[in-house]
């Protein structure tokens, strides 16, 4: 199954000259733990990074820093990983892994933002998909017994 499939469309995003204090506010207005960094270009958005509550945590509220003072551009210093739509679930885990990373964006084939994929998501689809599995054992008891009569 693609990634894309899987990954969460509605993505929240700002601009790196975004302040750390509008970031937050996003966050919490939205409930959502992280912003993907874009650039706007001729009605495309291309990410080029991403902020987690836990960056601000860690990076701004912890070392007391005036976050309406510093922007999102000056928080990010990590080169973005993302997924393309195509690529697979087992894949996207693997990248993630690697990079020690717990979401990564989704792009097109064009290189233009199209959702969000957290390792969330993927339990998430893991579970529904185990319990499914799990149903074949009490449907199988349950054609058996209404066939063998």
């Amino acid at each position: 199954m693609p990634i894309g499939d899987v990954c969460t469309r509605r993505v929240f995003v700002a601009g790196r000259d975004a302040t750390i204090a509008d970031a937050a506010s996003m966050m919490r207005e939205n409930h959502v733990g992280n912003l993907v960094i874009v650039e706007e270009t001729n009605g495309r958005r291309k990410p080029t990074g991403i902020v987690t509550d836990r960056d601000i945590a860690i990076s701004v509220v912890a070392k007391d820093v005036d976050a309406s003072k510093v922007t999102i551009g000056d928080l990010v210093t990590r080169e973005l990983i993302s997924a393309h739509e195509n690529q697979g679930i087992f894949e996207t885990l693997r990248n993630m892994r690697t990079h020690g990373i717990r979401r990564m964006p989704v792009v097109d084939t064009a290189g233009s933002l199209i959702g969000i994929v957290a390792v969330d998501d993927i339990v998430q689809l893991l579970a529904e998909e185990m319990s499914e599995i799990g149903k074949i054992f009490s449907q199988e008891h349950a054609f058996e017994t209404r066939t063998r009569r």
